[in-house]
């Protein structure tokens, strides 16, 4: 609990730093809102071309859109440590200063920044899911409510952990692995529609390795009444811990690979 107090203070004071040059954040934000709100026409040029895309209606396709970028910005709000910073802190050797606290390193790392810019683009996403869910007519229950909370909590652990990969080489590497952005990214762009629409190897890739069809598309799916997989309706509440899982044997790595961190002598 000290450590999650310690993570919503640091959050608090990050949040308020950046927020000291409102005109710089202001411009900033629109420029998110401009590459976002781009990627959700997109969507809808989509929607308005093609009545479904399998099984899946122009709302469903909104839905899953929203469901996505809310859980994918939150992590890049909230967890920019580990997102962006990590390999500037080892090549700028920043990171042995973290050796000599009395906190862990991921503890640091994951407290270490913030960017609010994001914001707008959670508020896109969850825009999109509300008129998804609209036009998709789901009618929405405790049960629901309660699994779409569990989708974005452990779908955050998931994209984290997948961010630690990154990290990871870095210990070995210095520089960032740019095929790591296969599965972050990359799995963001393809995953912000139902992931049974692409060839088998990407359904594998999404669902086993980068679990986004898991963690986000099964209690989806769950949520608008169509069943991914043709699953049965209790998998839903236990696909999204794939995304702990990940996260975790992602963490036990990374506390692995600082055995191996070169300091810069700093």
């Amino acid at each position: 609990m000290d450590t999650v107090k310690l993570y919503l203070r640091s959050m608090k004071m990050l949040l308020r730093c950046q927020m000291q040059y409102p005109v710089s954040f202001l411009l900033q934000s629109l420029a998110q809102l401009v590459m976002t709100g781009g990627e959700m026409m997109a969507v809808l040029l989509v929607i308005d071309r093609f009545e479904a895309l399998n099984q899946w209606t122009g709302g469903d396709l909104l839905f899953f859109f929203g469901l996505m970028n809310v859980v994918f910005y939150i992590t890049e709000c909230f967890a920019r440590g580990v997102t962006g910073a990590f390999p500037s802190l080892v090549r700028t050797g920043r990171l042995d200063g973290f050796l000599v606290r009395p906190r862990g390193v991921f503890t640091q790392v994951i407290c270490y920044a913030a960017d609010p810019r994001r914001l707008i683009c959670i508020g896109i996403g969850a825009l999109a899911m509300a008129l998804g869910s609209i036009q998709s007519q789901v009618i929405w229950t405790l049960p629901k409510v309660l699994l779409l909370l569990e989708a974005i909590f452990f779908g955050y652990f998931q994209i984290t952990g997948l961010f630690l990969i990154e990290a990871i080489f870095c210990m070995f590497s210095v520089k960032s692995v740019e095929v790591v952005n296969a599965l972050t990214y990359g799995g963001r762009s393809c995953c912000q529609y139902p992931v049974d629409i692409y060839p088998r190897p990407l359904q594998m890739l999404f669902t086993v390795v980068a679990p986004f069809g898991l963690t986000m598309h099964v209690p989806g799916a769950y949520i608008l009444g169509k069943p991914l997989y043709g699953w049965p309706a209790w998998s839903a509440f236990l696909c999204p811990l794939a995304g702990g899982v990940i996260f975790l044997i992602m963490y036990l790595f990374f506390r692995r690979a600082m055995r191996y961190y070169r300091s810069t002598g700093s």
